[in-house]
């Protein structure tokens, strides 16, 4: 069973490796996340989770309010939607069905507050694994889209298509 719980900066060095490897990497390759500081603040706009099995950090999630995050990332896409950053730190715990245990969870907990009506995800364009993992989830394909240095596909999960999803597992 996996846990989330508040990222602090307890877990700087363990963000920091999880940044340095490859597979990481490969998913994110030019986002510096400033840990350091990032981890001593808490908009009410965000959430960082470390998601954990039997106490034993496994992944990290990020769930934010893009109409009202202060990099304006996600530019005007209105209210009430969600956007989720999800990553698995060590590449033993990929294919373990711990990715879509995390995703589950972060969704219920966008779609706990009865305002939200979408969620959004921006993998890269060329990582079409985890294009397929959204789209089992019943995420749909928005757009192609470039933020900053990095070609992305924008995915969303509507409120009415995560519930669909929810009763079928």
């Amino acid at each position: 069973m996996i846990n989330l719980r508040p990222a602090t900066l307890a877990d700087l060095n363990l963000l920091r490796h999880w940044d340095e490897q490859p597979h990481v990497i490969a998913s994110d390759p030019n986002d510096d996340w400033g840990w350091e500081v990032e981890l001593d603040r808490c908009p009410d706009w965000r959430e960082q989770l470390i998601a954990e099995i039997d106490g034993r950090p496994i992944g990290f999630i990020q769930i934010i309010d893009p109409a009202h995050e202060d990099s304006y990332y996600w530019g005007d896409v209105g209210e009430n939607f969600r956007a989720i950053d999800i990553w698995i730190g060590e590449e033993t715990d990929l294919g373990k069905g711990y990715g879509t245990q995390m995703m589950q969870l972060a969704l219920a907990r966008c779609f706990a507050d009865p305002l939200v009506t979408n969620v959004l995800v921006d993998p890269l364009a060329s990582n079409t694994r985890v294009h397929r993992f959204y789209e089992r989830l019943n995420f749909k394909f928005i757009e192609y889209r470039r933020f900053g240095d990095d070609e992305c596909f924008v995915y969303r999960l509507s409120r009415e298509d995560w519930h669909h999803t929810s009763e079928m597992i």
